[in-house]
């Protein structure tokens, strides 16, 4: 199958399979209620994750059919959290089980156990990475999208596939997540599109690819790595438990400084936008040290970025 048609196939997938969703959401009550934290005034359904996880399966199933383990497992994982509120600990290790899943079937330049620990802890990163980004509407689908559009420029093969298919699959599901969202990725989603980027990232990191192609590749998903990073430091600094939510999310600061719910989501995109961009840049040019100085560049931008916000100090504003 083509690039194109495995877009186009994917995109039709995802947008066909998302109304489906919503009712089946709908109808067994795998829905986000309002409450603490919530901004809708009524239940939204999740499951969207369902539908792009059938358009990723695309490339995956088409070229390496080892890879749909993680996605869908990923994708089960979440779901149950969502339709049973799972306790942290049950998704701590579900997410490790998947980040194992991800190693068997995604060799790198390195081997041992010292890779084998860090790509697990990478998958849990961008997991929970996502998932602290899902806070707005169109927001973690919009800047995932553009993150597989930049592996599919920097990979070949089925890393180049599966780069398109899932940003066909957002797009696809976009039409029904831009605001006011109809339907939201719910932990199934946002599980699902961390896996994928930690399957890409290890993929960038194959036998076939040069160390630049990997330290590029960084930059990508330096977004949810970041996320994640500052909700931690934000937490501990304000002796809260790690899995308390809160409203300090550079995005939730965006909003409380007057900005647009979508402004705040299309500043995340257009930031996104500009990370990938730098990576397809040092990967054009085969240069080490411009992807080295592109992930420093985007590192020390996002934390400065978040310090100005003050999404780094402890919000007064959370729940359990």
């Amino acid at each position: 199958m083509t690039v194109v048609a495995l877009a186009v196939v994917a995109f039709l997938v995802t947008l066909t399979l998302t109304p489906l969703a919503i009712v089946v959401a709908t109808r067994t009550g795998i829905v986000d209620r309002p409450g603490e934290l919530k901004e809708q005034v009524k239940p939204v359904p999740y499951l969207g994750g369902v539908a792009v996880l059938a358009g990723v399966l695309v490339a995956a199933l088409s070229d390496r059919p080892s890879l749909a383990v993680p996605l869908v497992a990923a994708t089960a994982l979440g779901v149950a959290d969502d339709w049973l509120d799972l306790p942290p600990l049950v998704r701590v290790v579900g997410e490790v089980v998947v980040g194992v899943f991800v190693v068997v079937t995604c060799p790198v330049h390195l081997s041992g156990w010292v890779a084998a620990v860090a790509l697990v802890t990478i998958t849990l990163l961008l997991i929970n990475g996502v998932n602290l980004m899902d806070g707005l509407d169109m927001l973690a689908g919009g800047c995932v999208a553009v993150a597989g559009v930049g592996f599919a420029i920097l990979l070949v093969a089925t890393g180049r596939q599966v780069g398109v298919a899932l940003a066909a699959a957002l797009i696809g599901f976009l039409f029904f997540n831009r605001p006011p969202a109809r339907i939201y990725l719910g932990d199934g989603g946002a599980y699902l599109l961390g896996t994928t980027l930690a399957v890409l990232l290890a993929l960038a990191w194959g036998p076939v690819f040069s160390t630049t192609v990997g330290v590029a590749a960084f930059a990508l998903v330096a977004l949810p790595a970041a996320e994640v990073t500052f909700a931690v430091v934000r937490r501990i600094r304000g002796r809260q438990s790690l899995t308390t939510g809160d409203r300090g999310h550079p995005y939730d600061r965006l909003v409380q400084r007057g900005w647009p719910r979508l402004s705040a989501s299309a500043a995340y995109v257009a930031a996104q936008s500009i990370l990938t961009v730098g990576a397809v840049l040092a990967f054009r040019q085969t240069s080490l040290a411009l992807a080295i100085t592109v992930d420093v560049v985007a590192g020390v931008v996002l934390v400065a970025t978040a310090g100005l916000l003050g999404s780094l100090s402890p919000d007064q504003e959370v729940t359990p």
